[in-house]
């Protein structure tokens, strides 16, 4: 009976430890399984992430940087050329309302000759003198500014090449578009100042011939006076 009671007392005890030891080791694969799921939904979450990141590395590959920097290249040289080519038109626009200033007032020196007292005649004289010298300084400025204007399509044309070569067809057909449309609004501003350079020469060659024709007539006028006053002698 003794004997039986410690057997049954051992199977209940090793009844208990198997009971403890299932139940720590049902807890221990409950926390590999947590441990599992947690390792698994942080794979994923990388995973996720890692996707932009890799299409990032991608967008960053040397011929999309170079296609970038084309860009950049086309957008400044267009902002330089389209600058350079407001200020070019601006001062031709300027030269030749200089210039027809300058027209009028010889004009209406040539139509007063004679007529005007000196001081009027030295007042106007000072007014075409004055105004001459601007004409001069907008021509200066014209030159100045055509100087720029023809390095700016200089270096616009060498984006172009690049823009192309890089790949960047959009930014080289963007910019070529931008040259042929600066060249047309500055011959078309050029036009207006060679139509007043030529109405200048007119009036110069008219000045001349009017002011020969001037001093003739004073020595006519000086001759006939002179013959005039012998004839009293």
């Amino acid at each position: 009976l003794h004997l039986v009671r410690r057997v049954f007392l051992f199977r209940s005890s090793d009844n208990g430890v198997l009971g403890t030891l299932n139940s720590s080791a049902q807890k221990l694969q409950d926390s590999t399984n947590t441990t599992h799921m947690s390792k698994a939904s942080l794979s994923v979450g990388l995973g996720l992430y890692a996707v932009p990141f890799t299409q990032q590395v991608e967008n960053l590959s040397h011929d999309s940087l170079i296609r970038r920097a084309a860009s950049v290249v086309t957008d400044s040289s267009s902002t330089f050329l389209s600058q350079t080519t407001l200020a070019l038109i601006d001062s031709l626009a300027d030269y030749a309302k200089a210039v027809h200033t300058r027209i009028a007032l010889q004009r209406q020196y040539l139509a007063t000759l004679g007529k005007l007292s000196p001081a009027e005649d030295d007042s106007l004289w000072k007014l075409i003198n004055n105004q001459r010298a601007e004409v001069t300084d907008r021509l200066s400025q014209c030159k100045h500014y055509e100087t720029t204007w023809t390095f700016a399509m200089d270096i616009s044309k060498m984006a172009v090449e690049a823009a192309y070569v890089s790949g960047a067809e959009q930014a080289s057909i963007t910019i070529r578009t931008n040259i042929q449309l600066a060249q047309s609004q500055i011959d078309e501003a050029k036009k207006g100042s060679a139509e007043a350079d030529r109405k200048l020469a007119e009036t110069k060659a008219d000045e001349i011939q009017r002011m020969a024709e001037y001093h003739a007539f004073l020595q006519n006028n000086d001759h006939e006076m002179h013959e005039a006053y012998l004839r009293e002698d």
